[in-house]
């Protein structure tokens, strides 16, 4: 069984342009991306799924730089990006994380593939569709599922948003699906890079975290919010954008 993680990555954004080459203490936020997932126990693969538009040539670069796998398809069409990089791979299982993440856990991730890996669900997750169902904060976001999952999304899924997203056609057609929780609710957090806000919060807890290394995680985090509660404020007004 090959597990692969899957990062999809392109330089439009329309909040926060060319976010995933900002520069976050000496690096590309797409790099310290990479090297946080390069942690996991289980993940044999790496991809980058960037797309065909000369704009995203520079990720494709970094990727290079990385010594990871890319693919490069349709810059609408997330979902056929996806299975055409699980394609190409070989991959049997799926990691899907996106590179606006440079937060990403990989001790969050491993949990929730080891989950899926013991247990008989077509997808697990710690994010998903229902606000209710999260405990985790915005940005530790990982889905794990079988690539025959994904080929079924690919060949079936018809509406525009089911294609942009990747996932919904499986939240919407399988009810086989568990949601990984933690044991306290931090869902109200918001360590994703989507606005100026993000970008702001995600600097401050590099800054005070980062040293040269990925020793920092989940629990290292929440305890710099204890410490400093002027970081909560910085972010909390930003809305998440709505899958249409």
């Amino acid at each position: 069984m090959k597990i692969g993680a899957i990062i999809q990555a392109r330089m439009g954004s329309t909040r926060l342009p060319g976010k995933v080459m900002l520069d976050l203490c000496g690096k590309y936020v797409i790099d310290h991306v990479i090297d946080r997932v390069k942690q996991s126990k289980y993940i044999d693969e790496i991809v980058i799924a960037s797309t065909t538009s000369k704009n995203d040539d520079k990720i494709i670069e970094r990727a290079k730089e990385n010594k990871i796998k890319y693919f490069r398809g349709s810059e609408e069409d997330v979902l056929s990006r996806y299975y055409y990089a699980a394609l190409e791979n070989k991959l049997d299982v799926i990691v899907r994380i996106t590179s606006d993440c440079p937060l990403i856990d990989s001790f969050v991730t491993d949990e929730i593939i080891k989950f899926y890996i013991d247990n008989k669900y077509e997808i697990v997750s710690n994010e998903g569709p229902h606000p209710t169902e999260k405990t985790y904060p915005r940005g530790l976001d990982t889905e794990v599922f079988s690539f025959k999952s994904l080929k079924d999304a690919y060949v079936n899924a018809k509406e525009k948003y089911q294609r942009e997203h990747v996932t919904p056609y499986i939240y919407e057609n399988y009810t086989n699906i568990y949601y990984y929780k933690n044991g306290e609710d931090y869902s109200n957090y918001r360590w994703t890079l989507d606005t100026h806000e993000d970008w702001k919060l995600i600097k401050e807890i590099y800054i005070n975290l980062y040293k040269g290394k990925h020793d920092f995680h989940f629990k290292d985090i929440l305890n710099l919010f204890d410490r400093k509660t002027e970081l909560m404020t910085i972010n909390q007004h930003v809305n998440q954008k709505k899958i249409k």
